[in-house]
Parts: C-alpha cells; structure tokens; sequence
C-alpha cells in the first residue's frame, strides 16, 4: 500500500537516533500593511514523524507517554495485539455485494485469503473521525501495523487532519522480538500477520524430510529387508 502524499513536502532528518520526516499539512496567509503596500507572507506549520525501532518505540511508551495506536484489521488485531493498546482498523472488511466486489472477493478468497490468510478487505471511510473522537490533535500517538506500510500511511492521513506527534515502528510488529512488549492474544505479535496454508508449510517440510531421511537410512543399513518391500509393492 502506497503512502499518502504529504499536501506540500516531505523531508528527512536524524534527530537523537530516530528517523525523523517532517511534513507540511498546513499553511495559513497572514496579511501585513506597510505604508501603503499590502505584504503577504506564509504561516507554515509542520508535523514531526518519528520512524523507530521497537526498543526505541518501548521507551516513548514508558518514557514519554505516548498512547499505541494499531491500524491493523480485526483479524490480525486478534491474533495478537500490544496490551492496553487502542484499536481503529485503516481497512475494513469488505462486504459490499455489488456483482464487482463479489467477483474480487471470490478471486482474493481462492489466492490470497486461501494461503495467506488475508481477509478482503477496503479503506475506512470513518478512520481519521474515529481517531479525532479518541484523541486530540496535540496526543502522542505510536502507530502500528502488522509490516509498517498501513501504519506509514495512517501517520499521513493524520498529518492533514492536524495531529502534530506522531512515531511508528519500522517494518511493524513483525520485527518486534518475543518480550519487548506485554501483548495479548493467541499468538506472538511478530507472528500475527501469518495464515492459511503457508503456516502449515513448514510443518509438512518437515515431516516429509524427516520419512525421506529415515528410508534412505533404512535401505543403507538393511538393504535386504528394503528389497522385499519392494518386490512386495504392487506394480502396474
């Protein structure tokens, strides 16, 4: 998922170890008289957003007072989630029944719901409102997701709605090790993004290579017994 662009312009700065993008959200005109000649001049006003790691995202939590905002979905969100965290999901599930949305749906449910366990989803119109309902535009607000692209692109829709402090994890709870926060859920949090059929994958490689090991050790140390079942195997 692409980032929402920023209304004016974004740079990049370092400041204390932590990656750190200003973006313009706001420009208000002031108006001057000087003698007889109007002068106009800009009023900028910038957001700081702060992209760090999970050990530095730990110490705004305990330090600084920051409140952990997941934009994940629902589904992720259950698996596993930060404790005492807030909840507004960037995407919803799509249940729209238009004859399109249906054909997506059954395309998506077939490929990517079906191995990876992805839900159908679209954007939250009432994302941004549901935010502003919970917090104020001055709150400390660390937002996460499940590989860092949903919660990018949540930092930016509430840099034009007017939030000023804003941190996110880089590459998300995914790169978040076991213990760094107190989580709830039926899964580890760098394990919430996994499902369907490629959470099994592993564990069929497993056993697969373990039975190719143990016939191969089988006909190297009794290759006559491995004869006669063989020879005892039916043949077309």
């Amino acid at each position: 998922m692409a980032g929402i662009p920023c209304c004016c312009s974004s740079t990049l700065s370092a400041r204390s170890n932590l990656a750190t993008s200003w973006s313009v959200f706001g420009t208000h005109q002031v108006q001057t008289l000087k003698g007889n000649r109007l002068h106009r001049r800009n009023s900028v006003i910038k957001a700081e957003v702060n992209f760090v790691d999970s050990e530095e995202a730990k110490k705004l939590i305990a330090v600084e007072g920051y409140a952990v905002l997941d934009v994940r979905d629902s589904i992720q969100f259950k698996r596993a989630h930060i404790k005492d965290c807030y909840h507004v999901p960037l995407f919803i599930e799509n249940k729209d029944n238009d004859l399109g949305t249906i054909l997506k749906r059954t395309v998506h449910n077939n490929f990517s719901g079906l191995f990876f366990g992805l839900p159908f989803t679209k954007p939250n119109p009432d994302f941004v409102q549901t935010v502003r309902s919970q917090f104020s535009p001055e709150s400390k607000l660390l937002l996460v997701c499940q590989e860092g692209l949903r919660s990018a692109s949540a930092t930016y829709k509430l840099e034009e709605a007017g939030f000023q402090n804003i941190a996110c994890i880089t590459s998300g709870l995914q790169s978040v090790k076991t213990g760094t926060f107190d989580s709830v859920g039926s899964t580890e949090l760098k394990d919430a993004g996994k499902a369907g059929l490629v959470t099994i994958q592993g564990k069929i490689s497993a056993v697969l290579g373990t039975a190719l090991i143990c016939a191969y050790l089988f006909i190297t140390f009794f290759p006559d017994q491995a004869e006669k079942l063989f020879q005892l195997a039916p043949t077309s």
